[in-house]
């Protein structure tokens, strides 16, 4: 996670205006990357809650931090009253809601007026290079079934899309399309935890002879990629969109 996710918390904070004293929550938060900045930034007077479908990531949150009110459940029924937060921020989350508009519309109606929203998406795939090359490894030894699990976080990559979801659930937003680095220790290390990690989580399951034939390949595949010193580092762009409610 803060392989990929860590270097964007402080841009999704900074596009909501987080600042102390903030009452704020994160949907989707899995373990808690976004998260623990929003409680650095808030302070003692502040308050910070994150709310994930996955009870085993939101146990690993709670271990890392205590201090914040971690809850199980939908985006599409939040479970706060209205006009209960500062801020609501998503991380990479939208994209995988069954009814995004919905969520949306309940990310909106649990902030207070004047209140900020910040979401947070993947840029298309081609603009992670890395990520299109594994797509397309995968596709060559597993098939459409697997590809398509590796490409559904860049389904909201058009970023008009977005807009309109955003339009439809009564926000009217800006967005912003950042460029970030992410860094993994070396090739294997990003292609396991997607092939063991994300693809279960995807409903996709490869058997351990497949899994190790995918590491040797990738070695080849993503060489592109890879520093003098064997880290792997690559571009990936995202779309973060902000909100003032009104």
């Amino acid at each position: 996670m803060p392989a990929l996710f860590g270097a964007w918390a402080g841009r999704i904070a900074e596009a909501a205006g987080i600042r102390r004293g903030d009452q704020v929550l994160d949907v989707a938060c899995g373990t808690g990357v976004l998260a623990r900045e929003l409680l650095a930034r808030v302070g003692p007077d502040g308050f910070v809650a994150g709310l994930d479908l996955d009870p085993g990531m939101l146990e690993l949150a709670a271990e890392l931090a205590p201090g914040i009110e971690w809850r199980q459940g939908s985006a599409e029924s939040l479970p706060w009253p209205d006009a209960r937060f500062d801020a609501v921020v998503s991380q990479f989350g939208l994209m995988f809601f069954p009814d995004r508009v919905a969520a949306l519309r309940e990310m909106h109606r649990v902030v207070k007026r004047g209140g900020r929203i910040s979401v947070a998406v993947w840029a298309a795939l081609e603009s992670a290079p890395a990520y299109a090359a594994e797509v397309a490894l995968l596709q060559r030894l597993a098939g459409d079934r697997v590809a398509d699990a590796l490409r559904a976080p860049f389904a909201l990559g058009d970023a008009a899309h977005l807009r309109t979801l955003l339009a439809d659930a009564g926000i009217s937003a800006t967005i912003t399309t950042y460029v970030g680095v992410a860094r993994f220790p070396d090739v294997r290390s990003m292609v396991e935890a997607d092939l063991r990690g994300w693809l279960p989580l995807m409903g996709v399951a490869l058997g351990e002879e497949q899994i190790e034939e995918t590491l040797r390949e990738a070695e080849r595949a993503l060489r592109a990629f890879v520093t003098p010193n064997g880290e792997m580092r690559f571009e990936v762009a995202a779309h973060v969109a902000r909100a003032t409610k009104m």
